[in-house]
């Protein structure tokens, strides 16, 4: 049994919220902290690069919690850039696991998505120092602030930070786990636990019977794929579209031209359930190595069927022709076939509806994540124990 858990993070992201109430409410204690990325802004950039590569406040901060209380696991959700590896370090100290959660490829490429220039990247791939991204300024469009990613990365590879001071890493996809052994991380600290959705939202009836994105307005999204199959679509489907990002404007002038096709912006939690369950289908045309697609599973929780990308972890998800359907990423022409099969095949759609309410059920609920979460924390455990000895 777990008595005590300590979630560490930086950033935002609803799925960390939903793992500390997860945890909570299966009786485990659980503390966090929580360093804000938005204070970048007021740190200059230097300081902020020696942070991302070893940060003593950080350490300092981990190291008096755990004089004052007993932990089992030191569970980062995010180090970078204002934490940085050295918490795992404090937690060593005071012979506690650590526990990372991989929710994007930041080890591995520095502008974390494996995306640049509208396609598909793995230049860095298997590189200490990841030049590449440097000379395609990779992150934020600077070349000195992906250097400053590329030499984090680089001194905690050579440290040995990645192999020796972390006991287990949380996949949230197989596709995600053999990139990371692609890499050359070691097979067995690498555990797949996917994400999932808290608190149900209750199945649709898919009433609406409009289409629906979901997501940042942005290239890597696949949000212009999406819009050049619509127009090739030629139909009166409403589609529905929820998100903000750089590509708005693209979206806003579509959508003065389609009057079909509808802009929400961005839009609460139980607004986007409501949305999901009346919808016919969600289209998650995303054309970088999605980690996950948590939208795809809240979509299957509403009972509401996805057509995806063909493409890493987005393939996984689901199951073709049973809980939706896949296409090539990228190909407007092969985007809108799959859209027209959903007008023309309304009694397999009925059938999808049901089955992705079972595959959310089966796979992705509350109960089985924690299940899962806490065998996890006790490899790491027995990995940070064994270690010592």
């Amino acid at each position: 049994m777990l008595h005590n858990s300590y979630q560490f993070r930086g950033g935002e992201d609803e799925s960390y919220e939903s793992e500390v109430r997860m945890l909570r409410a299966e009786g485990h204690t659980v503390e966090t902290i929580h360093i804000n990325n938005s204070q970048i802004e007021s740190s200059g950039k230097i300081q902020v690069a020696i942070q991302s590569l070893w940060s003593g406040q950080s350490y300092n901060l981990v190291d008096r919690k755990l004089q004052e209380d007993q932990f089992d696991v030191l569970h980062v959700q995010n180090f970078f850039p204002l934490l940085s590896p050295s918490v795992y370090y404090a937690a060593r100290k005071h012979g506690v696991a650590v526990v990372q959660s991989l929710r994007n490829y930041r080890l591995l490429c520095p502008n974390v998505y494996f995306f640049r220039d509208g396609h598909v990247c793995e230049d860095c791939m298997g590189k200490v120092f990841k030049y590449p991204g440097v000379l395609h300024a990779c992150y934020r469009g600077s070349r000195m602030a992906t250097a400053t990613v590329a030499a984090m990365t680089a001194f905690h590879t050579i440290k040995g930070t990645w192999l020796n001071a972390v006991d287990r890493y949380i996949a949230l996809t197989d596709f995600v786990r053999d990139k990371f052994i692609e890499a050359g991380f070691p097979p067995e600290k690498l555990i797949v636990k996917s994400n999932f959705v808290y608190p149900d939202p209750g199945c649709g009836d898919g009433s609406g019977g409009y289409a629906l994105f979901v997501g940042r307005l942005s290239p890597e999204k696949g949000l212009e794929t999406l819009l050049a199959a619509w127009k090739l679509l030629k139909s009166e489907w409403k589609l529905k579209i929820v998100g903000e990002g750089p590509l708005s404007p693209l979206v806003q002038a579509f959508c003065a031209e389609h009057p079909e096709v509808e802009w929400l912006g961005a839009q609460p939690r139980a607004e986007i359930g409501k949305l999901m369950g009346g919808a016919k289908v969600l289209v998650f045309p995303s054309e970088w190595y999605e980690t996950f697609g948590r939208v795809a599973i809240e979509s299957f929780a509403a009972g509401t069927p996805v057509i995806a990308s063909r493409l890493g972890a987005m393939a996984e998800v689901g199951e073709e022709m049973r809980t939706g359907l896949l296409f090539k990423p990228g190909d407007p022409v092969d985007l809108e076939q799959k859209l027209r099969w959903f007008l023309d095949n309304p009694d397999q759609v009925s059938a999808m509806r049901v089955a992705a309410r079972e595959i959310y059920e089966t796979k992705y609920t509350m109960h089985e994540n924690c299940r899962l979460l806490i065998q996890a924390y006790e490899a790491a455990k027995l990995a940070s124990k064994t270690a010592k000895n």
